[in-house]
């Protein structure tokens, strides 16, 4: 919570018209409650040469977040407890975060630490916590329909660009496509701090959530070129769980599905038994598992404009796939007569390509044939495509046909 937070809302409000809202300190949301803001300015240790390090002006990772002000001179050995690196990773600044404890501590790469001379270090944090308001941004996107998509991503995590900026980043652009299309569903979008920033929304929206979301997206660590990953729902039975699944096995070379047991992020407070929202996490490489995972490692190079776009698309398809899936079922009794039902696969295929390849006209019968069979009322496009082996979008084209000619009708 702090100006951080409003600038970051700011900055998405340029592109898309989220709104923004604040709730104030001390509101209480189930078992937790809206704490202090945190505001900082400036922070660095003096080493015993006079030698500025630490310095939160050159990475603000070098501060413990919540870091209570501080300006008083310490020895070495005092300095170690409050001092935060990572053997493994002598380059890396770490990112570490007090939560709601009352201490003060500052992150450098471990090469420096191994380096620090013994004498007194003046340790300086320019920083507040008072009361104020947690910000977050929403943005509610009307469609043919009350029920919702929701889309969610945390702007919580300072100067790091996976586990960070690319939630938001492809959030914002999903969020602009929407704008220009007319959508079956509404979509709620929301911009929020993590955990706090769930439980909070969650507990202003919890009867229009509970009776409007029939499926839903997390994103995080969305932007880098490894392999791409979700996490599905609680229970992975749902109508998101199978878009998703769907969308990852036909359009990627390879990804992994993780378990719902290895959760981390806000699927944690939408997924809970007591919200229960048919939510995914959608992710390139997941939190927790990539070495530069919250550490000044996580920057520009790891995140490419190849690795933002692949996530873009996984999204992308995925709310195609939701907007067009739905169920048909047969209206003729017994086999459609094709010549009375404008069905004839030279008729078809001069409309759409000019193309009579006879090979063409026999698949194209078989697979609409098959299509009737399997529109039974229980069977949607997903299925279709998945038993039949026919692309989704080709699924969607041959019951259009079908709709459009009286043979099937949509449930």
């Amino acid at each position: 919570m702090g100006d951080g937070n409003r600038e970051t809302l700011k900055k998405i409000r340029e592109l898309i018209p989220i709104e923004i809202r604040e709730v104030p300190t001390g509101y209480q949301a189930y078992d937790w409650e809206v704490p202090k803001e945190w505001n900082i300015r400036d922070a660095y240790i003096i080493d015993p040469n006079g030698k500025k390090i630490a310095d939160f002006k050159v990475n603000n990772l070098h501060v413990v977040n919540y870091s209570v002000p501080i300006n008083k001179t310490v020895t070495l050995d005092e300095l170690q407890n409050h001092l935060y690196s990572i053997e493994s990773m002598p380059n890396a600044i770490p990112y570490v975060t007090t939560y709601y404890d009352s201490r003060w501590g500052f992150c450098i790469p471990q090469k420096e630490r191994d380096q620090l001379i013994e004498g007194d270090y003046k340790v300086f944090i320019d920083s507040s916590l008072e009361d104020g308001s947690l910000s977050y941004g929403e943005l509610i996107i009307p469609g043919k329909t009350d029920k919702e998509i929701f889309l969610t991503s945390y702007i919580c995590h300072p100067s790091m660009a996976n586990n960070e900026c690319s939630g938001p980043a492809v959030l914002t652009f999903i969020a602009k496509w929407l704008l220009d299309r007319d959508n079956k569903y509404t979509y709620r979008i929301v911009f929020a701090p993590e955990t706090i920033g769930a439980i909070v929304y969650i507990n202003k929206n919890y009867d229009k959530l509970r009776e409007n979301v029939i499926a839903g997206f997390n994103l995080t660590c969305i932007g880098d070129d490894r392999q791409y990953s979700y996490m599905p729902s609680r229970l992975g039975n749902t109508l998101v769980d199978k878009v998703v699944e769907y969308v990852f096995e036909n359009y990627t070379e390879s990804h992994t599905k993780h378990s719902f047991l290895e959760k981390g992020s806000d699927e944690r407070q939408y997924c809970h038994p007591m919200v229960d929202l048919p939510l995914v996490s959608i992710m390139r490489s997941k939190y927790g598992t990539y070495p530069e995972y919250h550490t000044s490692l996580d920057n520009l190079d790891l995140v490419t404009p190849t690795g933002l776009a692949g996530g873009f698309n996984m999204v992308q398809k995925s709310i195609e796939i939701l907007e067009l899936n739905c169920k048909y079922e047969n209206i003729v009794i017994c086999e459609p007569k094709r010549n009375k039902r404008n069905l004839r696969p030279e008729n078809w295929h001069r409309r759409r390509s000019g193309a009579t390849n006879e090979i063409e006209m026999k698949t194209f019968v078989k697979d609409v044939m098959n299509i009737i069979f399997y529109c039974d009322g229980q069977h949607d496009l997903i299925d279709l495509s998945n038993r039949l082996k026919i692309s989704f979008n080709k699924c969607h084209e041959y019951v259009v046909l079908l709709k459009n000619n009286g043979v099937i009708r949509r449930v």
